[in-house]
């Protein structure tokens, strides 16, 4: 199965990425994993790539393209890849599906998770997480038990800038201009799910599951 996972920041992609690894065994791949791996292999496209990243500049639709045809031309991908924070533009889509077609590949289901930015925003603002175990809380609807402590390793609970005030509203404006383009692309492609992410994570993944195993 080849898979776009979509949704805006907070509509619970990163969960239903990990349930849909536990079931299925395919790589998912995030824009993140894809850079840091051509970094690590210390591939031309990664060096490449590493010199945008250190000086903190977006890396180019070409270098990224490139380097996601480096990343699925890779045996891991050979049954299938679930796709992570790329395409983000009808840019990058049609690049996507020319090199999924010159491998004789196309994706079979781009899944987006339809959550309404009032809930988004009450959800990101929410949001603190562990700088040293990675786990994620939410203050009102999954809030640690000790006040600004983690749970699991008793480390001190820290907010990201970006999920505060207008910067949660700002960075809903920038992926809604973004995506729904390719939205709209992926949609007459035939290819576009929507899925409501408005409800427990769980039951949104049984609904993906649903999906997924109608088209393996």
């Amino acid at each position: 199965m080849n898979i776009v996972l979509m949704g805006p920041p907070g509509a619970g992609k990163g969960t239903q990425a990990e349930f849909i690894k536990k079931k299925y065994p395919i790589p998912h791949i995030s824009t993140g994993d894809m850079f840091r791996d051509a970094v690590n292999r210390g591939t031309q496209l990664g060096m490449e790539a590493k010199k945008y990243m250190d000086s903190g500049q977006l890396v180019p639709d070409e270098v990224t393209i490139n380097i996601v045809k480096d990343r699925l031309a890779q045996a891991d991908c050979s049954e299938g890849f679930l796709l992570d924070g790329f395409p983000r533009t009808t840019v990058q889509a049609e690049a996507l599906d020319q090199v999924l077609e010159e491998a004789g590949r196309k994706i079979e289901a781009a899944i987006n998770i339809v959550v309404p930015d009032e809930i988004l925003i009450e959800r990101m603002s929410g949001r603190v997480s562990c700088p040293a175990c990675k786990t994620v809380y939410n203050l009102k609807t999954n809030p640690p038990v000790r006040s600004g402590v983690c749970d699991k390793c008793g480390e001190q609970l820290v907010q990201r800038s970006d999920d505060k005030g207008d910067t949660v509203v700002q960075r809903l404006k920038v992926y809604h201009e973004q995506t729904n383009p390719m939205i709209d692309y992926y949609r007459q492609k035939g290819v576009l799910y929507e899925i409501d992410g408005n409800r427990d994570s769980e039951v949104v993944f049984a609904d993906i599951n649903s999906l997924l195993e109608k088209i393996r």
